[in-house]
């Protein structure tokens, strides 16, 4: 599940229990375990890009 912090950021959350702790090294939920789908994770990255974009945020920028 994503939704939106009152920054506007997308996060992930679990669609089990709606925990926002997400293991990115087992992708999986912290709290209950559930795995998180890889389409899911996807979207979510997806959703990420197009908010960095909106916001003019470049990730990781190269060393000058």
């Amino acid at each position: 599940m994503i939704f939106h912090n009152p920054q506007g950021g997308p996060e992930l959350a679990c669609n089990e229990c709606g925990c926002r702790w997400y293991d990115r090294q087992t992708n999986s939920c912290y709290e209950c375990g559930t795995p998180v789908p890889q389409a899911e994770i996807s979207d979510y990255l997806r959703v990420l890009r197009d908010f960095h974009v909106a916001r003019g945020i470049v990730v990781n920028p190269p060393k000058a």
